[in-house]
């Protein structure tokens, strides 16, 4: 069978379409972000958004060296299209994420372990991994915007302005860096990072 006959081929054109769209939507996010003023928030989502597009140009990369000829592919498939503020994009971001990496890419996996592409499916399930790790950080990131708890935390930790370096120990960060008077915005996150499975 030739490899544009393949179920692989198309999951590997949808994953290109889902993930350059994904980087796109958090790259708004991030936009909005920064209008506002949040700029470290912005920081975030927008490393996140670099992943979403390195993962659309390995599947790229994929199609291409199998792909006899790539001038046009048909797919039918629906793809996320949804927004609001910033609390409500994070939270669908979150969503978007939980099932990438427990519904999509697993089953792409398995269609790809079944026709014989074993690197294919690897790629899926490296990229899964990434993608459960990108709805924890969504989950938090939209649980603290919402609740406006991105710069204070229940005990003191080491809050650090991303412009000049001051630092300081506390359980809220400054609403105005002392030191070179930028925002609350300036502030890094502290993301809270679970172990990873084994």
């Amino acid at each position: 069978m030739q490899f544009d006959q393949t179920k692989t081929y198309r999951n590997l054109a949808r994953s290109f379409a889902g993930e350059s769209q994904a980087g796109m939507r958090y790259q708004l996010i991030a936009r909005a972000a920064t209008q506002q003023g949040y700029i470290t928030l912005a920081d975030t989502v927008k490393v996140l958004a670099k992943n979403e597009t390195v993962h659309a140009r390995r599947f790229f990369e994929e199609l291409s060296k199998r792909g006899e000829k790539l001038d046009n592919i048909v797919l039918d498939a629906g793809y996320p299209f949804h927004g609001g503020d910033i609390a409500e994009s994070l939270k669908f971001a979150a969503h978007d994420e939980h099932e990438e990496h427990q519904v999509i890419y697993p089953a792409f996996a398995k269609d790809a372990e079944e026709e014989g592409f074993k690197d294919i499916a690897n790629l899926f399930k490296l990229v899964a991994k990434v993608e459960e790790r990108h709805e924890m950080i969504f989950h938090y990131l939209a649980d603290a915007f919402s609740k406006g708890l991105l710069f204070s935390n229940e005990t003191p930790i080491l809050y650090i302005c991303s412009e000049c370096g001051h630092m300081h120990t506390s359980t809220k960060a400054w609403d105005v860096c002392p030191l070179c008077r930028s925002s609350q915005g300036e502030v890094e996150l502290h993301i809270p990072f679970q172990k990873e499975k084994i």
